[in-house]
């Protein structure tokens, strides 16, 4: 018998509930969950091993002191939380290029590394611009 293949989450469902879970973050903790400002925090917290005085010098990190916080956390549980989600239902595979990736811009890895980078600085940009 064949087995069906499971599509996953309604993105209208997940949609939803990523919703109530940020009205519950602001209602609860008083705070936006978000996480530019960590990978950012997280590059500081790696070059203070290297250079603490420095990184204590940078204006951006005298206002966003360079620590594992709540935010922090959260990045760390999305990431362990979809690695559970994808090993219990069956669906993790190491990929370098997701297949709608490679189909969309071809084979060429000079056209998807310039979109890739296109498509970083748009969110990064949206990301400076909300202050995160």
């Amino acid at each position: 018998m064949a087995k069906t293949e499971d599509k996953g989450w309604s993105p209208y469902l997940a949609g939803a509930l990523s919703g109530v879970v940020s009205i519950l973050s602001v209602w609860i903790a008083g705070k936006f969950f978000g996480a530019s400002t960590t990978f950012v925090r997280s590059a500081g917290i790696i070059e203070r091993l290297f250079d603490a005085e420095r990184v204590g010098q940078m204006a951006y990190f005298v206002k966003e002191v360079p620590k594992i916080e709540w935010q922090w956390m959260f990045v760390v549980g999305v990431f362990i939380g979809s690695l559970v989600a994808s090993t219990t239902s069956h669906t993790f595979q190491w990929k370098p290029i997701p297949d709608m990736w490679e189909k969309r811009f071809g084979p060429s890895k000079v056209k998807r590394g310039i979109v890739a980078f296109m498509g970083g600085l748009i969110a990064m940009f949206g990301a400076r611009l909300a202050d995160g």
